[in-house]
């Protein structure tokens, strides 16, 4: 096999190198985002989480920022070993939001596991006003 060469370090891709040193992050959560009269609501699908402890909610810079992290809270070790499929760690997901919006007005709720955050919307109308056209 003289025609092979041998390689002196193989790297990781990023996400293999982060799955290999433990450095986790939960998959980006589902949202869903629609305009009810005035307002931009986002939906997140977040169950078992505390959202007083576990959640952030932040507006900034047209951006609406949901952050948060998933935590264990009892672990079942036995003699035989422990396992578990839940996925812990921490979760970000920004979201713009569109011109108009209100940031001195937003509302947060959670519910059955779905956080809800409501953004009022100025009318587009409302941005400005119109100029009277004099006649000379």
């Amino acid at each position: 096999m003289a025609g092979l060469s041998r390689r002196d370090r193989f790297e990781l891709p990023e996400p293999m190198r982060r799955l290999f040193e433990g450095d986790w992050e939960v998959p980006a959560f589902r949202v869903e985002e629609f305009r009810d009269t005035g307002t931009m609501v986002v939906r997140a699908e977040l169950p078992s989480i505390d959202p007083e402890k576990d959640l952030d909610v932040t507006v900034s810079d047209g951006t609406l920022r949901i952050k948060g992290e998933r935590r264990e809270e009892s672990a079942n070790r036995s003699k035989n070993g422990y396992r578990s499929e839940f996925k812990y760690g921490s979760f970000s997901r920004d979201i713009p939001l569109p011109a108009g919006s209100s940031t001195e007005d937003v509302t947060a709720s959670y519910r059955d596991g779905v956080l809800e955050v409501r953004v009022p919307i100025q009318d587009e109308g409302s941005t400005g006003r119109k100029v009277p056209i004099s006649r000379s």
